[in-house]
């Protein structure tokens, strides 16, 4: 197929591709835009097209993928948030005073529920938290490969649900 047919074919198509981009911008500026750069990328990569397969479907995925990795770079641009009334907080440049009291009460905490793991998860669990590698657990333990693997895995798995008994989700957990 020549280009100036694969061209026929996409301004053919104009309507249903601006209509499905609206609907996924629900805006008109940002609508063209999308439309735009999907008739640009589908001319740019016509190569990559295999003639006799449904052509709609595939200027449809080329624009969804558009549309999602421009969100992506949206949402990532927009992380940035400040809370404060003023701006005083972010220039005062004084020195700040950090309390390790609440850090430490959740450290040690922490360590008497590692400690209430049973021994034949929580030493494999501790090996691996100090740096040793599965297979070097494996050789002192004396034990498969696999089930050093599982067992660390279950030592966080039971880790991970006394910190959820005890504290919830008032961690600030992130998704």
């Amino acid at each position: 197929m020549s280009s100036s047919e694969f061209s026929v074919q996409i301004h053919e198509m104009a309507g249903i591709l601006q209509a499905f981009a609206y609907k996924l911008t629900k805006s008109s500026e940002d609508s063209k835009d999308l439309y735009q750069e999907t008739a640009f990328r589908a001319l740019t990569n016509k190569d990559k097209f295999r003639p006799g397969t449904n052509l709609k479907a595939w200027l449809f995925t080329i624009m969804r993928n558009i549309f999602i990795n421009n969100y992506r770079k949206k949402m990532k641009a927009n992380t940035i948030f400040d809370a404060t009334d003023n701006q005083y907080y972010l220039n005062t440049g004084g020195q700040t005073v950090s309390n390790g009291a609440e850090s430490g009460i959740l450290m040690q905490e922490l360590q008497k529920m590692i400690a209430s793991l049973d021994d034949s998860i929580r030493i494999p669990f501790m090996m691996h938290y100090y740096g040793y590698k599965y297979q070097e657990i494996a050789d002192q333990l004396q034990l498969p490969l696999g089930t050093v693997k599982s067992r660390i895995f279950f030592a966080r798995k039971e880790l991970k649900a006394l910190i959820h008994n005890r504290y919830g989700d008032t961690l600030g957990r992130t998704k």
